[in-house]
């Protein structure tokens, strides 16, 4: 540990406390009367702050941020003595007080006492500092506290005692816990900072000053500490810790202490007063089982040999588990590096470098040293070879110098070099580290180097342990590079010792064949072994019996390359086989074919296909296409074009291929498929008859129109089409088209769950002749599904009425809705009022969702008013009384209310609604829910477009008449009668006169149809329009209207009692307009405005 002085400033007076910011970034000291903020970074005085009075002796930070510097006022609380020292816990919710007269005070944090406690000696023991351990959580929490004499911890909340008292041989002014609470740091008169354990065990100094230290803390999560001194100065360090290791074999050990060694099973951990003996296996270490106490002036390193201690310096001295000094040696120069080069136990030996140049040989049991040999230059690092013959030795020159132990010759030197190890496993073999970089030698060859950062600390078989700042790691170093070496100087044996320690298969094959071709058949047959390769396959035969030496030269010549020499040895014993797959293999695929049988077919088409993979897989995929295909691989040959994306090639090969050849043909349409070729796919579908694939792929491509074409000619597959079409159509915000499809597609439900959900959005956002087009839709769902299924047919048969219902009444409510929300309407007064009226006479008791009675109301009393109906306006504003009004319409339906008053309190007879049946003019106000004539009874039809009463009257068939034969009777439209009219003209000189005599045949001059109308004057049942044959025949297609319902609805019929005015009914939706109010609709549209038919699209 060593400390670096980072900034340092002075003050007028003496530090009493410092207190550092919870983020580090500012410095809080009470320096007399006054605190001064410092930043902790460069040592700027911030600001002085003013406000006491008299001398400040403490100053802490709450670690919730209680109280700042910026805080103009804070909270106080009397003492019973002088405060000297606080804390404040780590979760900020108590702060311990140290008193002069020796009393601890624990109080929360709004200041009232929780604990009370009374070091012996009362007023002659202050407590000049105190602290709590950070490392605690909770209320559980370790205080450091010290007194004028002694220093000991304490635990709250019951706060027992949980230390000894520890002496010091100074008098303590502060103390603080430094990192996690595993320190602490201590200062007084002593003029220093000290670093200790948090048991007391002192570690170092931190720095000594000119005065006594008065204060001292740590930075929050940080190495940097801050001194306080009487003499006023301010001294900012930071703690730099350096790793102690060690390492015997491949276990490693290291922390921060004073010095520590590993060996065998053992670690050995050096402090000031006390060595650590921890035991285990396999990198588990069970704690402590054996401690000394006493004072080690160590300097270098702690070693552990055998059962031994030995502390050095300038001098070595071994000592026993007890602490007691066993033998000791004295050096003539100071001791630079000390290593334990092993032994038995007892008897372990040290090899020692001095800083005069000269090595030692200590064994622990001898007095004496043996002097190994001495160079002119200082020693850095050392290390013996494993058979004790060769000593490698780093320099202060940063040389390598490698000498015989023996004869004290210098075998070689190597520049750059910090550190050097033996591999413990070879004897020729050492690494040494430099420069950024790691170098391996073997014996007496050129160097290996390879990149690496740190220093090289152990070498063991293939692994180097290399120290790198604080971290040690284990590199696994293949050992080719040196083999190799010793192979071009046919040092087989050599080499092959260094392959033990870890090459590839590769390299011992290569060993093996050097060793073979050497005659070196022992150092041969060993590498063979070790990749279980030629020599155990060739024992193995000679132990079943085979006896053919050709045949085992000739596998002797191909290990060792002489292929032609191996092929003629295979012809010769009868195995042409052989050299066909030894050629083949080795892709030489011209001799090869010399080995062909006599045309073997099967023999052509394994040589072409494996010249073909040849080809592949060096990178020539033409070629290999090519001779697949001739050897009739044509999945690898489809593989290869697909990978590459030649869509041309697989387009080539499909239509080559015969449509039997299924998978290779799938495979084809599967690449061109994902190459974006979909004609293509579709072709080769085409071609095998696939057509549920081809579906797919239409739709997967979503080219739809050929889907459909498809769909129409194969009707098996129409889910697979509408049903996916549907979901794209969703998807992509196209709603309705979405559900015809699901209609189409036979998903009824899906169809209905679109509708209704199209249905409730409209009504939401106030969209209703939207909202009128889906419930027609739905209605006609419902008609679908009665007509597909018997079963649910009285259930849907009454939704559809439900639904055509509610869509005449969201399709008129649009207008009405329209006329009140927007300034202008489009609408006439006269249509406003026959649609206002239509929806108070048609509102079920349970109004639909989305439409205002009030609007409606108010609509029919404003245009009532308007065209003299005040008796239903006088009417509707009484109905208003009874509802919620709106704000913005309430003034306007008040003062409507008033002015009526003066109306009077009939209707005109314009507003009413002529019954074309009875010739009755019925009144504007009717009984809710009436939308018949009040006489005959007989139902008004209305227009979906002005909805005034149509001059049409609904009849019905004679039973026994068929909708075919109607139809017929109608179209044959047999003419009346005509009258029998003569004339007369008579002229004179001043005129001329035309006079008409009429007769009557014996028909008479009344229509069937009129004489059919008759009724009973004011019944209350309702009479229908029923006609024979006869009327039928007598009707005009013209005068004549037919909504042509499907199944399993009736037809509807009705005649037109005046003929010169044209109806038009829409053939989709069977509504019906004044023609010329229709015509202007679809001109404005483009369509139908109930069912949107356009006006191209065929009807039903």
């Amino acid at each position: 540990m060593r400390a670096v002085l980072t900034w340092r400033d002075k003050a007028e007076h003496c530090i009493n406390d410092i207190a550092f910011k919870p983020d580090g970034t500012q410095l809080i000291l009470a320096a007399g009367s006054r605190l001064l903020v410092y930043d902790t970074s460069d040592g700027t005085l911030l600001q002085p702050l003013k406000g006491h009075k008299d001398t400040v002796y403490c100053v802490a930070y709450a670690k919730d941020g209680l109280w700042s510097p910026e805080q103009k006022s804070v909270s106080k609380h009397k003492s019973s003595s002088k405060i000297i020292c606080c804390s404040w816990t780590n979760d900020g919710q108590y702060l311990a007080l140290g008193m002069f007269n020796g009393i601890i005070s624990i109080r929360n944090k709004n200041g009232e006492e929780k604990v009370k406690i009374e070091r012996p000696g009362g007023s002659l023991s202050p407590i000049w500092s105190i602290c709590w351990n950070p490392s605690r959580k909770a209320l559980n929490c370790v205080a450091m506290v010290m007194d004028s004499e002694m220093v000991f911890p304490l635990v709250c909340v019951l706060f027992p005692q949980i230390g000894k008292d520890r002496a010091l041989n100074f008098d303590p002014c502060c103390i603080s816990y430094f990192t996690k609470g595993e320190y602490i740091l201590l200062g007084g008169s002593d003029k220093q900072v000290s670093l200790f354990t948090k048991d007391g065990v002192r570690l170092g100094t931190v720095g000594e000053q000119n005065s006594w230290v008065w204060t001292c803390q740590v930075k929050p999560d940080s190495n940097y500490v801050v001194v306080g001194c009487q003499d006023g100065t301010i001294s900012f360090y930071q703690l730099i810790f350096s790793t102690v290791h060690g390492l015997y074999k491949d276990r490693y050990a290291y922390r921060l202490v004073k010095k520590i060694a590993i060996y065998r099973h053992s670690i050995w951990r050096n402090c000031p007063e006390k060595i650590f003996r921890s035991h285990g296996e396999v990198g588990v270490f069970r704690g402590l089982i054996q401690m000394h106490y006493g004072k080690f002036e160590c300097k270098k390193n702690l070693l552990v040999g055998g059962v031994h201690h030995i502390i050095c310096e300038k001098r070595l001295q071994c000592l026993s588990f007890s602490g007691v000094k066993e033998r000791e040696w004295q050096m003539e120069s100071l001791i630079r590096y000390i290593k334990v080069i092993g032994g038995p136990p007892g008897r372990e030996g040290l090899l020692v470098g001095l800083k005069n140049g000269q090595i030692l040989k200590i064994f622990v049991d001898n007095l004496f040293a043996i002097i190994l040999l001495k160079q002119a230059t200082a020693v850095r690092c050392l290390d013996m070879s494993a058979s004790r013959k060769k000593l490698a030795v780093v320099d202060e020159n940063d040389t390598c110098l490698v000498y015989d132990i023996d004869t004290k010759e210098l075998l070689f030197q190597e520049p750059n070099a910090n550190s050097v190890a033996w591999n413990t496993q070879c004897e020729d073999m050492l690494c040494f580290s430099g420069g950024g970089y790691l170098n391996i030698k073997a014996s007496t060859f050129p160097v290996h180097r390879q990149k690496l950062q740190g220093f090289v600390v152990g070498y063991n078989g293939s692994k180097i342990f290399c120290l790198h700042v604080f971290s040690i790691s284990a590199v696994e170093v293949p050992q080719s590079a040196p083999m190799y070496q010793y192979l071009d100087r046919k040092l087989f044996k050599e080499a092959y010792q260094i392959a033990c320690l870890g090459v590839t298969d590769t390299d011992w094959r290569e060993l093996a064949m050097e060793a073979l071709e050497g005659l070196d058949f022992e150092t041969a047959k060993k590498a063979f072994i070790r990749v279980q390769d030629l020599i155990s396959s060739m024992e193995e035969r000679k132990k079943q019996g085979e006896t053919n030496n050709d045949l085992f030269l000739a596998d002797v010549f191909s290990y060792q390359g002489k292929f032609h020499e191996a092929a003629k040895l295979y012809k010769r014993s009868g195995h042409e086989n052989l050299a066909l797959d030894m050629y083949t293999d080795l892709c030489m695929f011209e001799y090869a074919k010399d080995f062909l049988g006599s045309g073997d077919p099967k023999e052509t088409k394994m040589l072409i296909t494996k010249q073909a993979d040849w080809a592949r897989n060096i990178k020539e995929p033409k070629a290999a296409v090519e001779m697949y295909i001739s050897a009739g691989e044509h999945v690898k040959a489809i593989e290869i074009c697909g990978d590459h994306g030649w869509v041309d090639m697989l387009i080539d090969i499909a239509r080559k291929l015969d449509k039997a050849e299924r998978e290779p043909l799938l495979l084809c349409a599967t690449y061109l498929k994902k190459l974006d070729s979909p004609g293509y796919a579709a072709e080769t579908y085409l071609k095998m008859g696939d057509l549920k694939s081809l579906v797919q792929l239409h739709v997967e491509t979503q080219r739809w129109d050929e889907a459909f074409a498809l769909g129409e000619k194969n009707p098996e597959f129409k889910d697979d089409i509408y049903v996916p079409y549907a979901q794209w159509l969703a998807e992509n915000d196209r709603f309705e088209e979405a559900q015809k499809a699901f209609h189409k597609a036979g998903r009824q439900r899906e169809a209905v769950q679109v509708l209704e959900q199209l249905t409730n959005n409209a009504v939401a956002e106030s969209r209703f002749n939207d909202a009128a087009y889906y419930y027609w839709m739905l209605s006609m769902q419902c008609l679908d599904i009665a007509q597909a299924d018997p079963a649910q047919k009285d259930m849907m048969l009454g939704k559809f009425h439900h639904f055509q219902r509610l869509a005449e009444l969201y399709h008129g409510y649009h207008a009405i809705h329209r006329h009140t929300e927007d300034p202008f309407s489009v609408h006439r007064p006269e249509t406003l009022f026959n649609i206002s009226r239509f929806l108070v006479h048609s509102l079920p008791k349970d109004t639909p969702l989305g439409i205002s009675k009030v609007k409606i109301l108010f609509t029919l009393a404003k245009q009532s008013k308007a065209l003299g109906a005040y008796k239903l306006a006088r009417h509707a504003y009484d109905k208003l009384r009874g509802l919620y009004i709106p704000a913005r319409f309430q003034k306007s339906i008040e003062l409507g209310t008033l002015t009526i008053r003066a109306k009077p309190f009939h209707d005109s007879e314009e507003p009413g609604a002529l019954c074309y049946r009875c010739s009755t003019n019925n009144p504007a106000a009717q009984q809710p829910g009436q939308t018949s004539a009040s006489n005959c009874r007989q139902p008004l039809h209305l227009p979906a477009s002005s909805y005034d009463v149509l001059h049409l009257v609904e009849f019905y068939l004679e039973e026994g008449i068929t909708d075919e034969e109607a139809i017929s009777l109608i179209d044959l439209e047999v003419p009346r009668p005509k009258q029998d009219n003569r004339q007369q003209e008579i002229a004179n000189n001043s005129s001329q006169i035309l006079r008409l005599v009429e007769t009557k045949d014996s028909m008479g001059d009344e229509d069937p149809f009129t004489a059919k109308l008759s009724f009973e004057q004011g019944g209350s049942e309702f009479v229908p329009v029923v006609v024979s044959r006869l009327v039928l025949r007598s009707m005009s297609r013209r005068d004549v209207l037919i909504k042509r319902w499907p199944p399993p609805l009736r037809w509807q019929y009705f005649r037109s009692l005046l003929p010169d005015v044209s109806i038009t009914m829409c053939p989709s939706c069977f509504q019906m307009f004044h023609s010329e109010d229709y015509e202007l609709l679809v001109l404005q549209h483009g369509c139908c405005p109930y069912c949107r038919r356009c006006k191209d699209d065929p009807g039903p």
